[in-house]
């Protein structure tokens, strides 16, 4: 997976917390992004084993909302982001964060 500026601001808000479950409404606000652009990458977060997804049991309190969905990364996943963040981060305090240096063994390509 190419990482975007989109990814990076999704990847940001998890790591934020690691621990805390997410879902997509909330991502959407947190990375200021539109759910075209973000309902997609988190599916290819979950094909890649990044991140996992659970619903929640309907609730009683929820007023008739429907369910939500809750986004985790993985173990790898919060690694990974780490990793990937690290380098745009290292990239741009050299000047080269444009560059298409290939991405690191087992990273988001």
């Amino acid at each position: 997976m190419k990482m975007t500026g989109a990814l990076q601001r999704v990847l940001q808000v998890f790591l934020s917390d690691p621990n805390e479950r997410r879902y997509g409404y909330d991502l959407m606000k947190a990375a200021k992004l539109p759910s075209g652009t973000l309902y997609p990458m988190l599916a290819r977060l979950q094909d890649e084993g990044l991140a996992t997804s659970e619903w929640e049991a309907q609730r009683e309190d929820a007023g008739g909302r429907p369910p939500r969905k809750y986004y985790h990364l993985t173990g790898e996943g919060v690694r990974v982001a780490r990793l990937e963040l690290a380098q745009v981060s290292l990239d741009a305090s050299r000047g080269s964060a444009g560059s298409s240096k290939p991405a690191t063994r087992g990273a988001i390509q």
